[in-house]
């Protein structure tokens, strides 16, 4: 059972899952964001992915997290995303022992999440507010890097130190998202590769098993 909520803070999303007996182990697609995850009291950032991860969880097993999206998530932790990517990191190896102990034994671990995010905040930063933006509506690199009124060498910089990755493979998460969205949706294959800004439907598919690890098909019916 997996539920999410807007957090009381911007960029950010609350979320909680319960594992059912017989689950089998969850495909995690990339979103340009990192998490900070409670999980049967242990504290672990998962990083932002460049691919799909497959996780293996055991039956009962109870996660709380935040998810950090635009760019807010490097600020909280004072680590640049792109030493997270691809990574799973206890959280004690980034911030004092002392403080992870009290969020790990939390009894309510979801509020006390909430009060590390606030306790830790810092204000985001427009310009990646502003990239992250001009990714999910789908921009090309060159018109998000004015948008934001950064140089193409600088946007490149302070992109991987926001979201884990080079502003072009942003731009790719986000249209693999939009385009997953879309089909569960129920919209046709062909009209998915359209409106999410793909070449075409083989285009589509190549990217999309690229990421994903499986075809569209499969992640539809998931």
């Amino acid at each position: 059972m997996y539920r999410e909520r807007p957090s009381a803070l911007p960029h950010v999303i609350a979320w909680r899952s319960v594992v059912p007996p017989g689950t089998p182990p969850g495909r995690i697609l990339p979103d340009g964001c990192l998490d900070v995850i409670w999980q049967d009291g242990t504290v672990y950032v998962a990083g932002p992915d460049t691919t799909a991860q497959v996780v293996p969880t055991a039956a009962g097993s109870r996660f709380f997290a935040l998810r950090f999206a635009d760019g807010v998530g490097p600020g909280i932790l004072g680590v640049p995303a792109d030493e997270l990517t691809d990574r799973q990191v206890p959280l004690a190896n980034l911030l004092p022992a002392a403080e992870v102990r009290a969020l790990a034994e939390a009894p309510d671990p979801p509020a006390a999440l909430e009060e590390f995010a606030r306790r830790r905040w810092q204000a985001p930063d427009r310009a990646m507010v502003g990239v992250a933006a001009g990714a999910r509506a789908g921009l090309p690199v060159p018109a998000i890097a004015d948008s934001c009124g950064l140089s193409p060498r600088h946007l490149q910089r302070r992109t991987r130190t926001s979201f884990g990755y080079a502003t072009k493979t942003l731009v790719r998460i986000m249209r693999l998202q939009r385009a997953v969205a879309l089909a569960r949706g129920g919209s046709p294959f062909a009209d998915v590769a359209v409106t999410a800004g793909y070449a075409d439907q083989a285009h589509l598919s190549r990217d999309v098993k690229a990421l994903a690890g499986v075809p569209l098909g499969e992640l539809v019916m998931r």
